[in-house]
């Protein structure tokens, strides 16, 4: 997400290996699938999808290949990011694949009241590389943008009640307070829940993914 002027933007929290404008991040290879396989589980497979922070857009690519029933939004606020994503978009070839579009959830009134509301609204490995600001307002454009009964689907590593689930997390989210103090792993319980009440969504879901993380899933109520 993008940082405050006086801070420089990071848009990785790691080395990513580049084709032409395509970037490829390791991580995203490791646990594209497991994501993919609970999204198919969990989430609509028909209807309108809206992706936010999607840096290189493989899951992206990925998951709106195994569902052609979606119709897949997806983009990023950072310049190379949808760079990397128009660019896997067009060797993807997807029809159900669009965007790249540039919302940047931390800005007011990203999203307007809409027309025709989203089944789901996606955001992977974002929330806890950006001011929790951007979790305030992924959740306020959740309640906005979903049609009733749509879901929010959250994937990364949290914390639970205030405890951290594995001393690497611990590391992980210390690591992440030293490159800056606004960013940090996010707690289910204690931060998240209290912004789904506040923006007429509930918890449904926790899954417990590989290398201690999770998928965490709202539906709007």
């Amino acid at each position: 997400m993008p940082e405050s002027p006086e801070k420089p933007h990071t848009i990785a929290q790691e080395d990513r290996n580049v084709s032409g404008e395509r970037l490829f991040s390791p991580s995203a290879a490791r646990n594209r699938d497991a994501i993919r396989d609970v999204f198919l589980k969990h989430m609509p497979v028909r209807g309108k999808i809206l992706e936010v922070g999607a840096g290189t857009g493989e899951h992206a690519v990925h998951i709106a290949a195994a569902a052609p029933g979606l119709v897949w939004h997806t983009g990023d606020p950072d310049p190379a990011s949808r760079a990397s994503i128009a660019a896997w978009m067009g060797h993807a070839g997807l029809a159900n694949l669009k965007g790249p579009h540039a919302i940047d959830v931390t800005q007011e009134c990203w999203s307007a009241e809409p027309e025709n509301p989203f089944d789901g609204v996606i955001s992977i490995n974002m929330i806890h590389i950006a001011p929790f600001a951007a979790a305030e307002g992924l959740f306020a454009g959740a309640g906005r943008l979903l049609k009733k009964t749509g879901k929010l689907f959250l994937y990364g590593p949290f914390s639970r009640d205030g405890a951290h689930t594995a001393p690497s997390n611990a590391a992980f989210d210390a690591s992440l307070k030293a490159r800056d103090a606004r960013w940090g792993v996010r707690d289910i319980e204690r931060d998240l829940i209290a912004l789904a009440q506040n923006n007429a969504l509930k918890l449904e879901t926790i899954v417990e993914m590989p290398t201690n993380n999770y998928v965490v899933m709202f539906c709007k109520i």
